[in-house]
C-alpha cells in the first residue's frame, strides 16, 4: 500500500499502527485549521488600519491612532506563549479534544465580541481597554489551538516528499489573507465611508466566528477519532515535561525562533504595512491595494508549491537559506525605489514580488526548524518555537515599520527587513542539524 493510502509505520515499531489513515485527511484538517486562524489574524490586522484608528482612537491624529492600533495588534503575540503554557495543563488533565474546543471557543468568542464592541464615542477609554482584553484573549486562544496535526503530517510524509508536506500547513496564511482581504475589499467598495465606519467593518468579525465553528468540528473529527488518537500517541505527539524541554532543547527553541525571522518580518511588510502607508500618506484607493494584495497572496500560494518541490530536491534548510538571501537582496534593492510616496505602480510591484518571496520562504519556515527536535520533544518544541518566532519576528513589525517609514523614510524599513534576513542566515549557520531527524 502506498504512502498516499496509508501512513508509514513508526520507526520504533513499539506500537500497533492504526489502519488506513491517509495523509490527505491530515492535510485537509491542517489547512482548515490554519485558514481559520489566519483569517482571524488578518481581520484584526486589516481593521487595525482601516477601522480602529477612527473608531477607537479618534482623539489623536490618524498616524498616532494607527500606531496605537498596531500596539494593540502586538498584544496577541505577547499573550500567545502564555496561552500555550496554560492550555498544556488542560491538555494533560482533560485531553486534546477538550483543549482544542476551549481554545477555539475562546478564539471565536473573543473575535465576535469585537464586532459588538462600542467605539470610543460611546464608551470612552473603556472601549480601548475592552478591545485590548479581547485581543489578549485571541492570543491566549491561538496559543492553545495547537493540535499537533502539522507535526503528525510531517512525521508521516513519504521520505522523498518531506519538503512538500512541510509546506502544506503554511498554505493557511495566504488563503486566510485572501479571504479577509477580499471581504474587506467588498465592504469598502460597496459601502459609504460612514456606513463602513459605523457597522460595515463588523461583518468580518461575525464571519470569523462562523469559520471558527467549522474549523472546530473539522479538527475534532480528526483528533477525537480512535485512529488518530492512537496515531498521535505512537508518534509521541504529547506535551513533554516543560523543565526537561527547556533544559535539553533550549538552544533549538532559541535558534528555531530566529530561523524564520526573514519570512515573519516580510509577512507584515506586504500585508498590513502597505495598507497603513496608502491610508496615511497617499490618496490611492484602498480597494485597489487590497485587490493587488489578493493577487499577491495567490502568487504566494504558487511559490509555496514551488518551494515544496525545491525543498524535496535540495533540502529544507537550504531552501530556507535561499529564501533568506533573496529577501535580503529584495530589502536592499526594492524598498526605497519601489515603495516611494505617490508611486502606486512601484508599490504594487513591491507587494507582488514580496508575496512571491514570502511564499517561497515561509513554506519551509516551520518544517525545517521543527525537524531539529527529537521525536519526544517535537510537539511541545514546535509550539514554543512558533510562539517565540512570531513574537520576535512579527509581533511588532507593523509598528516598527510605520514608525521608521514616517520618521526616517521607507529605506529604513528595508534595513529592518534586512536584519531579519541576517538573523535567519545566522540561525541556519549555527544550527546545522535542521535536517538531522528527517527520517524519524
Amino acid at each position: 500500500m502506498s504512502h498516499d493510502q496509508k501512513l508509514a509505520a513508526p520507526s520504533s515499531g513499539a506500537h500497533a499502527e492504526p489502519e488506513n489513515v491517509a495523509p490527505g485527511e491530515i492535510a485537509i484538517g491542517v489547512i482548515i485549521g490554519r485558514v481559520s486562524e489566519f483569517f482571524d489574524f488578518f481581520v484584526f490586522g486589516i481593521a487595525s488600519v482601516l477601522v480602529f484608528p477612527q473608531v477607537f482612537f479618534p482623539f489623536v491624529p490618524a498616524l498616532q491612532g494607527t500606531i496605537y492600533s498596531f500596539s494593540l495588534f502586538s498584544l496577541a503575540f505577547v499573550a500567545r506563549p502564555v496561552g500555550s503554557l496554560l492550555f498544556r495543563y488542560i491538555h494533560q488533565f482533560y485531553g486534546r479534544g477538550t483543549k482544542l474546543t476551549v481554545a477555539l471557543f475562546m478564539l471565536g468568542t473573543s473575535t465576535v465580541s469585537i464586532a459588538f464592541l462600542p467605539g470610543y464615542a460611546d464608551l470612552g477609554i473603556a472601549a480601548i481597554v475592552l478591545l485590548a482584553i479581547l485581543r489578549v484573549g485571541q492570543g491566549l486562544a491561538l496559543g492553545g489551538s495547537w493540535d499537533g496535526l502539522p507535526s503528525l503530517l510531517a512525521l508521516n510524509a513519504p521520505e522523498n516528499r518531506r519538503g512538500w508536506f512541510a509546506m502544506i500547513p503554511q498554505l493557511g496564511a495566504p488563503l486566510g489573507f485572501m479571504l479577509a482581504a477580499g471581504l474587506f475589499a467588498f465592504l469598502v467598495h460597496s459601502l459609504s465611508p460612514e456606513d463602513f465606519a459605523d457597522w460595515g467593518w463588523r461583518y468580518p468579525f461575525y464571519v470569523a466566528f462562523a469559520i471558527n465553528v467549522v474549523a472546530l468540528f473539522a479538527r475534532l473529527r480528526l483528533v477525537m477519532t480512535p485512529e488518530f488518537t492512537q496515531l498521535l500517541k505512537t508518534r509521541e505527539l504529547e506535551p513533554s515535561p516543560l523543565l526537561e524541554l527547556i533544559k535539553t532543547q533550549g538552544q533549538n527553541i532559541v535558534l528555531g525562533a530566529f530561523a524564520p525571522l526573514a519570512s515573519y518580518a516580510l509577512f507584515h511588510l506586504v500585508t498590513v504595512f502597505p495598507l497603513s502607508w496608502v491610508t496615511l500618506f497617499t490618496k490611492a484607493s484602498v480597494t485597489e491595494y487590497l485587490i493587488v494584495q489578493i493577487v499577491g497572496a495567490a502568487i504566494a500560494v504558487v511559490t509555496m508549491l514551488i518551494s515544496g518541490v525545491v525543498a524535496d530536491r535540495i533540502g529544507r534548510r537550504t531552501t530556507l537559506g535561499i529564501g533568506a538571501v533573496l529577501i535580503a537582496l529584495f530589502s536592499i534593492a526594492g524598498m526605497t525605489p519601489l515603495f516611494a510616496q505617490g508611486n502606486s505602480m512601484g508599490a504594487y510591484i513591491f507587494i507582488l514580488v514580496g508575496f512571491a518571496l514570502l511564499g517561497f520562504s515561509h513554506a519551509q519556515a516551520a518544517g525545517a526548524v521543527n525537524s531539529s527536535f527529537a521525536r519526544q520533544f517535537r510537539y511541545s518544541g514546535a509550539v514554543l518555537t512558533s510562539d517565540f518566532g512570531w513574537l520576535t519576528g512579527a509581533a511588532f513589525a507593523p509598528l516598527v515599520a510605520l514608525e521608521l517609514a514616517s520618521h526616517l523614510g521607507v529605506g529604513y524599513v528595508g534595513l529592518y527587513l534586512l536584519s531579519g534576513a541576517i538573523a535567519t542566515l545566522a540561525a541556519l549557520r549555527i544550527n546545522r542539524s535542521l535536517e538531522m531527524r528527517d527520517d524519524e
